[in-house]
């Protein structure tokens, strides 16, 4: 499958399963692999170690922003915090 910058997507090109830190890229791949049939919402979920309502937010982001709407994604954070 084709990743959000273009290039081929495989499993092996996703994020590493201990990934903390969370850059625009690395969400956008994580959204991508699910939109594309790569890796279930749920398989994501557990991958991660993401709440859905943290995937559900990326993925509204990218919708509504591109990979912009990203930058502006601090759930992890912010969760963290309270």
């Amino acid at each position: 499958m084709i990743g959000p910058d273009g290039r081929t997507l495989t499993l092996a090109d996703l994020p590493k399963r201990d990934t903390t830190r969370w850059v625009t890229r690395r969400k956008a791949e994580v959204v991508a692999a699910v939109q594309g049939g790569l890796l279930s919402l749920d398989e994501a979920c557990e991958r991660y170690r993401l709440s859905l309502e943290e995937y559900l937010s990326w993925q509204h982001a990218i919708a509504r922003h591109g990979m912009d709407g990203l930058r502006a994604t601090h759930v992890q954070d912010y969760r963290s915090h309270h």
